[in-house]
């Protein structure tokens, strides 16, 4: 009955979908009521009037969270989504925020990272309403603002709302996530004495937040000619495949490294583009300070993406290894700052890890600051909420809904009685945090299928 009526729906749930992708709701200053900023307020004041067209009923918490509620009962389930976005980046073939739909997939950031699939989940909740299903619960669908940069709208919420008896957030892939890597963000500080050298390192910029692997990473190098640094980058590209320009300016010569954009959670997928530009300067004439701490990252990170020769290789049978990407770069001629991503297993002591990692730091005397720490979830098997989750799964897909982890983390740890489920089906690209974000039209259609028998499951 459900999926019929998604059926029905299909059109209405496409131009919903198009409509909030076309919003750039990326954190900005805070103002009275929009506390991530106007662009952000804008696609939360959408979400609720798209509910409230659709027959919900709808309340605002003060700009940070939303949502849309239907049904009579003491407890709720939930289906929790973000609407902020990541920056969108370079290298798209389409207007990011276009919503264009090409050889049947909808382009532009946030289709997949996660607006489309809570625009999903408020379908799959309208087929529920048309059809009169009975429920023993209330539903909402709970509209984030805040997933990007902090977390920081769910805790709001919390104060003002009970959290729901089940729920699951539309932000990771299919079946179910069952556990979340703890993640890290730290930064990686180190100052440096005057140079004694020919070759000055003036600034190296890249990075826009740390859970993105950089796809652009900018150095201003002066005390030699262009001609020495083609020779120098000559001999580095016999090593390996990387894409770095240079160019002769007033102030120097400025060196461009291009690697290929990711989420921090599967660096595997990418390109660093500030790792390739740290390992070609570490083959530069630098003396001092400076080259050790270039040798020291270039040994103990350089094209690593497990954290290994840093001394943090951890691994378990839940979760898997873990995982660090150096997001950001902010480096002046007396100062370095890296922002570095980790994911850590579900079974390892977090202070076990940052002591690990103070002492290698601590090799080159520089020093691990401004910890950010998100600690890992881990649910049974046998939980009811993931029994539920697997019977909707399995019913719309025809497919077991075996559970697995992932390193990424989702509102799932923000929010009580939460898992990720969906909205990214096995065997489908992971296009999160990337160019040329986009959902297929079927999977967003698929998506909201399964999404209303799961809000079924759980609330009848």
């Amino acid at each position: 009955m459900i999926s019929k009526k998604i059926d029905e729906l299909k059109e209405q749930l496409i131009e919903s979908t198009q409509e909030i992708i076309k919003i750039r709701s990326l954190e900005g200053e805070g103002k009275e009521g929009m506390p991530f900023g106007e662009e952000v307020n804008n696609a939360l004041l959408c979400a609720l009037k798209i509910s409230e067209d659709l027959g919900f009923k709808t309340k605002n918490i003060d700009g940070y969270a939303g949502y849309a509620e239907y049904g009579d009962g003491e407890e709720y389930v939930a289906a929790v989504g973000h609407l902020d976005v990541v920056p969108e980046g370079e290298g798209w073939t389409y207007n990011p925020y276009g919503a264009e739909i090409h050889d049947g997939k909808i382009y532009g950031r946030g289709t997949t990272d996660d607006k489309g699939p809570i625009m999903a989940a408020l379908y799959g909740l309208k087929a529920i309403k048309e059809l009169n299903l009975p429920l023993s619960k209330r539903i909402r669908i709970i509209f984030g603002t805040n997933e990007e940069t902090g977390s920081n709208d769910l805790p709001y919420y919390l104060k003002k709302e009970k959290p729901p008896v089940l729920g699951f957030t539309p932000d990771a892939e299919y079946p179910i996530i069952y556990a979340e890597k703890g993640i890290l963000h730290f930064t990686l500080s180190k100052t440096f004495a005057l140079k004694d050298g020919e070759i000055i390192i003036k600034s190296i910029k890249a990075g826009e937040r740390p859970n993105i692997v950089p796809s652009l990473c900018e150095a201003l190098v002066t005390g030699k000619s262009i001609e020495y640094f083609k020779v120098k980058l000559e001999e580095f590209n016999k090593e390996g495949h990387y894409n770095i320009d240079l160019e002769s300016s007033d102030n120097g010569v400025k060196i461009k490294s291009y690697g290929v954009s990711a989420h921090g959670s599967t660096p595997q997928l990418g390109k660093n583009a500030i790792m390739h530009m740290i390992m070609f300067l570490n083959t530069l004439d630098i003396k001092g300070d400076l080259k050790e701490l270039l040798n020291f990252l270039s040994e103990t990170i350089g094209t690593e993406v497990n954290g290994e020769s840093f001394g943090v290789g951890y691994e378990d049978e839940p979760s898997g290894k873990l995982t660090l990407n150096v997001g950001i770069i902010d480096l002046c001629e007396d100062k370095a700052d890296f922002r570095i991503d980790i994911r850590y297993p579900v079974t390892i002591n977090n202070e076990e890890l940052i002591k690990k990692l103070e002492a290698t730091a601590g090799s080159v005397k520089a020093e691990i600051k401004d910890l950010d720490l998100d600690e890992p979830l881990y649910f049974s098997k046998d939980h009811e909420l993931i029994k539920k989750l697997q019977i909707a799964y399995k019913e719309i897909t025809g497919n077991e809904g075996e559970p697995i982890a992932i390193g990424g983390g989702t509102y799932a740890k923000s929010m009580p009685n939460t898992v990720a489920f969906g909205p990214i089906f096995p065997g489908k690209p992971d296009v999160i945090h990337k160019p040329d974000e986009h959902i297929e039209v079927e999977d967003l259609i698929a998506n909201a299928k399964v999404y209303g028998r799961a809000l079924y499951e759980m609330a009848k």
